[in-house]
């Protein structure tokens, strides 16, 4: 019974899952927290993430490991100099320092060129906007910038020694065109023209490539057992998450973790000039249109800390409000917004009254996120993604929560299925190890282990979900 190990390295914590390679069967794991950050700065060590990997490992103890996967937040700046060591913390997804960079990188080329060079607008969380915040604000640093690495990137390297990304995570660069499968150093040149990008970049594998083997002595540290380990190209978080519920042509997966996403497979590869949508690749060869937004769960969390509840009294009171929270509404643009893209924006609440209730408030925060990604579904639809026949599935830490499940499932007007699974990013890199290691394509082992299998939540069709979302509208605008 060969064992595989999949890395699901986020914002908030590295989380590992060792899996039986034959059926996905769960076999231990563990967790480790990653130094918090505030956005408009948000930074990490790449180190953190490696003691966190180590300290995770120890909690799953020592296994005779066949191959293994890391997936990483996506975006993040890790910049090496020749000697392939770290030049400074690394600056993450939301960090929206590099607002300004991302707006003049824009101009150069208007909406419509950048949607059709890399699928993407840049906006604030792109890598290639960190690039131009570097030599804006670094010039030093930027100066002895020898190696650009995504965060799942740079955890392959350690373990294996190897640059190299893969295709999906390369495709939240701003310089890497999912259409053409190539990096564009002729947009990393709008950032400087005076440096040969190329030999600066990780080799892009596909998604059945192996980055090589972990190093002898660290897969010891690790505790991998004895034997040879392969390792994946690895991938983007959100590209994982889409494999370890096994999302299909039609589905539509809305995840609610730090940030919220919604996503969905298709044929083709996006071009929305409208910036909303990011045309990303997936990691299965096919693509993955995404939209983000930089505030989901962390809305709750926030509100429930105010209000000086637990997560689960907080979903207790959210549910105990009417559909609407009598007309309180909340925007959760609380750390600044990726989509919309307002990055110095705040939150705003809007309705109060002095009847005002512990139940408005908690339910007009859980009704902000919701209406934010069905923005991002309707951006979607917009786009020519077809999700509207498909399942709907909701995923990340917070699709735990009845108060999201209820509330999306009554907005949307369709049946929501809520994976049983919980880490869904760690699930699809151990996938992913599972392909290497038999060599096949990634989803036809994500169809076999059947890890999207859930319970399903009807919506309530007497909610009048168009005017929730009206409301919704009219304070946005």
């Amino acid at each position: 019974m060969p064992l595989v190990l999949g890395v699901d390295s986020s914002t908030q914590a590295t989380k590992v899952e060792i899996r039986d390679a034959d059926g996905g069967r769960l076999v231990a794991s563990g967790r480790a927290p990653h130094p918090p950050t505030t956005p408009p700065r948000s930074e990490q060590q790449p180190d953190a993430w490696w003691q966190a990997l180590l300290q995770a490992m120890r909690q799953a103890g020592r296994h005779d490991i066949a191959a293994m996967a890391v997936a990483g937040q996506q975006h993040g700046l890790v910049a090496l100099n020749a000697g392939r060591r770290v030049l400074r913390p690394a600056k993450l997804w939301n960090d929206t320092e590099s607002a300004p960079e991302a707006e003049a990188l824009l101009e150069q080329l208007g909406p419509v060129l950048w949607a059709q060079a890399c699928g993407s607008v840049p906006v604030a969380a792109f890598t290639i906007t960190k690039l131009a915040w570097l030599k804006n604000h670094e010039p030093q640093t930027f100066a002895r910038l020898a190696h650009v690495l995504l965060p799942h990137d740079w955890l392959t390297f350690r373990l294996t020694g190897r640059l190299v990304t893969d295709r999906g995570d390369a495709s939240g660069t701003g310089y890497w065109s999912p259409g053409e499968g190539r990096w564009r150093p002729d947009l990393l040149a709008l950032v400087d023209r005076s440096v040969d990008w190329i030999p600066r970049l990780p080799e892009v594998l596909s998604p059945t490539d192996t980055a090589g083997s972990v190093v002898t002595s660290l897969a010891a540290e690790l505790g991998l057992g004895t034997g040879e380990v392969l390792v994946g190209a690895g991938t983007g978080d959100n590209m994982a998450a889409a494999l370890g519920v096994g999302l299909r042509a039609g589905d539509v997966a809305i995840s609610l973790g730090t940030s919220g996403t919604v996503y969905a497979v298709c044929q083709r590869p996006t071009a929305d000039p409208t910036g909303a949508v990011a045309g990303f690749a997936d990691a299965t060869g096919r693509f993955l249109p995404l939209v983000c937004t930089l505030n989901a769960t962390k809305v709750s969390d926030a509100f429930a800390r105010i209000l000086g509840v637990d997560r689960e009294t907080f979903d207790a009171l959210a549910l105990d409000a009417s559909p609407g929270a009598d007309g309180l509404v909340l925007l959760p643009y609380l750390d600044g917004e990726r989509t919309p893209n307002r990055p110095n924006a705040t939150g705003v609440l809007t309705g109060l009254r002095s009847a005002v209730s512990r139940e408005q408030v908690a339910r007009a925060a859980i009704e902000g996120v919701v209406c934010g990604l069905l923005d991002g579904l309707d951006a979607l639809t917009a786009a020519g993604v077809p999700v509207r026949e498909g399942r709907v599935l909701l995923v990340g830490g917070g699709a735990r929560s009845p108060a999201y499940q209820r509330v999306l499932a009554d907005l949307i007007g369709r049946p929501v299925l809520v994976p049983e699974a919980s880490e869904h990013v760690a699930i699809g890199a151990c996938i992913q190890a599972a392909a290497v290691l038999d060599n096949r394509m990634p989803e036809e082992v994500a169809a076999e282990w059947q890890s999207g299998a859930g319970h399903t939540v009807e919506p309530d069709l007497s909610v009048d979900s168009a005017a929730v979302r009206a409301a919704y509208a009219a304070a946005r605008d």
